[in-house]
């Protein structure tokens, strides 16, 4: 996985941890504010009634009972023993704010009240709040604390997030150095770790270069043997053609041609797969023209039909190759007659008439094509057809076809 897809990844979790603990936080600053608020206001009401209750002797004796401690946030009644308002505020209503005297705190559906008795002849002071103003201060409250956690919280998430692609960069300077290796370069290493951390991994990269360096060289000994192995035979073979065509009677020189033409032909093959399995260079591709192509074998008694082909753009030997067994494949599978098209610029279609393949072992085989498991794939044509497809940036694809046969698509890739 690369650097950035980590920081990805550790961002996403940071910020869902984080919107996880504003909610928390949310939860936790409302309850609070709800309580302490409630229990700042009672103390409000309770200390405003004992203000009022020191000072209405005093103000009644004056005569100013009308502006007797208006306030906007809160309102006040006195009754008397009779229950009835005798004083109150402009904010109260008419009407005790208690349809029964209680000495305390009570709550109706829209006030909040602190009830206190004025000496002792049955009067009682009544200093009351608002539900509704109650609610908004509440909520003003839990507000602020709100925006200040977020603020703490985002500044956190920022500073996390810094703090992440600060710890996360060596990584990514270890994946670019990784992407420049060339383990098959004489002396190659990755070098010293940046960190103390990233030795075994640097380790392990080393280890693991120096083991494909090896089972590389021996691969391609290997190969040079094996292309030398194939090269003389067909070397030997078309010597012999030639040979031949000199002391041959006229009559049969154009079919030892024809020999000889395909045993060019072979060796060209031959060097081209040498080519693929030894160097993962891009093909040499050239326009190839799929019924000059066909008409240079002969698959008697295979009948090899061309409907609609048009030039593709390919490395002809490989093209030729995969072709070639492809053909021979549907041959010795008893196939008669084979249909050879174009659907596409870059795909190549085959269909036969042969007794094809049950749907399950088709299905099979494509899960081994896509797996490049061709360990499950029986025979080289299918597996050979596949690895020049891919060479070309294309794939090879299994598929029922009318005829009842089977039908192969090898598709190329863009030129």
């Amino acid at each position: 996985m690369s650097a950035p897809s980590i920081r990805r990844r550790l961002s996403r979790v940071v910020l869902a941890l984080w919107l996880a603990c504003g909610i928390a936080v949310t939860l936790a600053v409302w309850l609070a504010a709800h309580e302490e608020v409630d229990e700042l206001l009672d103390d409000t009401l309770r200390a405003s009634s004992e203000v009022l209750a020191s000072l209405l002797p005093a103000v009644a004796q004056n005569g100013m009972l009308g502006n007797v401690a208006d306030n906007t946030h809160f309102a006040w009644q006195v009754v008397d023993a009779a229950h009835r308002v005798v004083l109150r505020s402009a904010q109260a209503p008419r009407e005790p704010f208690a349809p029964v005297p209680v000495v305390g705190f009570a709550t109706t559906p829209q006030w909040r009240v602190f009830a206190a008795a004025l000496g002792g002849d049955g009067r009682v002071l009544y200093v009351a709040q608002t539900r509704a103003e109650r609610t908004e201060a509440q909520f003003e409250v839990a507000l602020s604390s709100l925006l200040a956690a977020l603020g703490i919280g985002l500044l956190g998430y920022l500073g996390l997030r810094a703090q992440l692609r600060y710890e996360l960069a060596p990584v990514q300077r270890l994946s670019d150095r990784v992407d420049r290796h060339e383990p098959l370069a004489a002396g190659a290493s990755l070098g010293a770790a940046e960190r103390a951390e990233f030795e075994s991994v640097h380790r392990a990269i080393d280890r693991l270069g120096q083991r494909l360096a090896h089972r590389l060289a021996r691969e391609r000994a290997f190969t040079a043997h094996a292309a030398h192995a194939l090269r003389t035979p067909l070397a030997g073979i078309d010597a012999q053609l030639a040979v031949s065509l000199r002391e041959c009677p006229a009559a049969l020189q154009p079919r030892l041609q024809r020999v000889r033409d395909a045993a060019r032909r072979l060796q060209r093959v031959v060097a081209a797969l040498l080519a693929l399995f030894r160097s993962d260079g891009e093909p040499a591709r050239q326009s190839v023209d799929i019924d000059a192509l066909l008409a240079q074998w002969s698959f008697e008694p295979l009948q090899v039909q061309a409907q609609a082909t048009q030039a593709m753009q390919a490395d002809p030997d490989l093209l030729a190759a995969a072709l070639m067994n492809l053909l021979d494949n549907a041959q010795r599978h008893g196939a008669t007659r084979i249909t050879v098209s174009t659907p596409s610029a870059q795909t190549l279609r085959l269909e036969d008439n042969g007794p094809g393949i049950a749907s399950e072992q088709r299905q099979a085989l494509t899960n081994a094509l896509a797996a490049q498991d061709y360990d499950r794939v029986p025979g080289l044509g299918l597996a050979l057809a596949d690895l020049v497809a891919r060479a070309h940036g294309g794939r090879l694809l299994l598929a029922a076809c009318a005829t009842g046969g089977l039908a192969v698509e090898l598709s190329l890739g863009a030129a």
